[in-house]
């Protein structure tokens, strides 16, 4: 696969404002603090909400590809006859922040257990995506999707615009079976969705 990093001043310089705002433990981190109290500050999201869709009404399968952080590409086909997570996220989001250890955590739990788990990064470039992974030690990986916005359009009938964060889970034929809309605010909830959509196929 290729290595292509595309590295230009204004991503560097957004790279060193987010790595002061980075550093340090994630519950030091003062814009998931500011979202937990309430403080939304401007940021646009979903309210929470879970839709779990019944396999005879699920659409197409959803077929994409796209450029990852570290510059090699992904695709559907990747992830053909397994469960995928699909989370949608930019770095400075509040609630993003918040939920990430969440993320980080059942992402771990499922890893080689039928799901596999795929970002969705919808403002950021490579090196910011890098950075919040590090300091959230995500391992899975996202795709930068700030310049084409590729998957958000293949996505774009499963989540409403500039609804961030928002986590799908797709069945083992790359349709979607459920939905967040906004903060994963009970992990278990997730957990449940992603364990019901493995056992379809059980």
């Amino acid at each position: 696969m290729s290595r292509r990093s595309r590295l230009i001043p204004a991503a560097l310089i957004g790279l060193v404002s987010l790595g002061l705002v980075l550093t340090g433990c994630t519950s030091d981190d003062p814009l998931a603090a500011q979202y937990r109290e309430g403080s939304g500050k401007g940021y646009i999201a979903g309210d929470g909400s879970v839709t779990e869709i019944a396999a005879d009404d699920r659409g197409e399968s959803v077929v994409f590809d796209g450029t990852l952080e570290d510059g090699s590409t992904v695709s559907s086909a990747d992830y053909a006859g397994e469960v995928l997570v699909v989370n949608f996220w930019y770095a400075s989001c509040a609630p993003c922040r918040a939920e990430a250890p969440d993320l980080k955590t059942i992402s771990e739990e499922f890893a080689g257990q039928g799901a596999s788990f795929l970002g969705v990064n919808v403002r950021d470039q490579a090196p910011s995506a890098i950075a919040f992974n590090e300091s959230y030690e995500i391992s899975y990986p996202s795709v930068m999707d700030v310049d084409d916005g590729g998957l958000q359009l293949a996505f774009s009938g499963s989540i409403p615009p500039n609804a961030v964060p928002t986590t799908l889970v797709l069945d083992s034929s790359g349709r979607v079976a459920a939905r967040i809309l906004g903060q994963v605010n009970s992990p278990s909830i997730l957990e449940t969705l992603i364990k019901d959509t493995i056992a379809e196929d059980g």
